[in-house]
């Protein structure tokens, strides 16, 4: 079991250089925030589309398929999974209650086609409530993850937090420490393939004791599992304060004073072409997009 490789979350994919490695990534994280916050008070249709927008962009961007089929094939089975089990939660058990009105007599036809159930399986069936909130429900978890997820793919750390601290630079008329949240989101996103190799460690030794888990029963196996997790905690907290350690024999005092730069960031005419279409992007949101 590789965690690096099976689930490669959060981890930046150096070759191949892809069109969307190249672009800056202050453009690249305003699409970014434009894929989160365009679903919200949207209609289903823009639901589907960003889903579809986000497929065809990976396809586009000529990314390997073995890391498309690591990273979207299983979101992909997760939101399909929510979209079955939705569909038929909110009205999908039949509940006897008490009517508030008597019984009427009167059958009043319905002048339309209009059916507000679409499918019905025994007790179980799906309204037009719960396939719309099946659609919200599923798409949007697809959309937040996997645009996530494709932002860190094809942008460096050190290019994210360049990108952040520029776009940062006037809050500091302010007084806010932007250096050192900009320094404490590089540690971090350094710091997440140190805790999936730890949890990968912990988990090929458990597999080499060849541990019986049935014959220990639930109690047993719990502590065991509360062993591997507070290892997991001292083993993070190691790595943490090793990291530390270096910087102060490095010198490390304070960011202002030992600041370096590894990106110089400026927009390219391709730059500009894609926030052109990001502005299409919006236009087409608050017109066709309104829910």
């Amino acid at each position: 079991m590789d965690l690096l490789r099976s689930l490669p979350i959060g981890l930046y994919l150096e070759k191949p250089l892809t069109w969307l490695h190249r672009l800056d990534p202050r453009v690249k994280l305003g699409w970014l925030m434009s894929l989160i916050l365009t679903p919200l008070l949207s209609n289903p249709y823009w639901r589907i589309f960003l889903v579809l927008f986000l497929i065809i962009i990976t396809s586009l961007a000529l990314i390997p398929w073995r890391v498309q089929k690591k990273q979207m094939s299983w979101l992909l089975f997760f939101s399909c999974l929510i979209f079955v089990m939705t569909s038929f939660a909110p009205d999908g058990l039949i509940i006897t209650h008490q009517p508030r009105l008597p019984n009427s007599d009167i059958i009043i036809n319905q002048p339309t086609d209009y059916q507000y159930i679409l499918y019905q399986i025994g007790n179980f069936k799906i309204t037009r409530r719960s396939l719309d909130l099946a659609i919200k429900v599923s798409t949007l978890i697809f959309t937040l993850i996997y645009s996530s997820n494709l932002y860190l793919l094809t942008t460096a750390p050190e290019q994210i937090t360049a990108g952040i601290e520029e776009l940062l630079l006037p809050f500091r008329k302010f007084k806010l420490p932007i250096t050192e949240i900009v320094l404490t989101l590089t540690l971090a996103l350094r710091f997440i393939p140190l805790v999936l190799e730890e949890i990968q460690n912990l988990i090929r030794s458990i597999r080499t004791r060849a541990i019986n888990w049935k014959k220990l029963g639930i109690k047993k196996s719990l502590k065991i599992w509360l062993i591997v997790v507070e290892r997991l905690l001292e083993n993070i907290l190691l790595r943490a304060e090793q990291i530390a350690i270096a910087m102060e024999v490095r010198g490390f005092t304070t960011p202002n004073k030992h600041q370096v730069q590894w990106h110089q960031l400026k927009l390219s005419k391709y730059d500009f072409f894609v926030l052109l279409l990001l502005l299409i992007f919006w236009i087409g949101r608050l017109t066709i997009g309104n829910g």
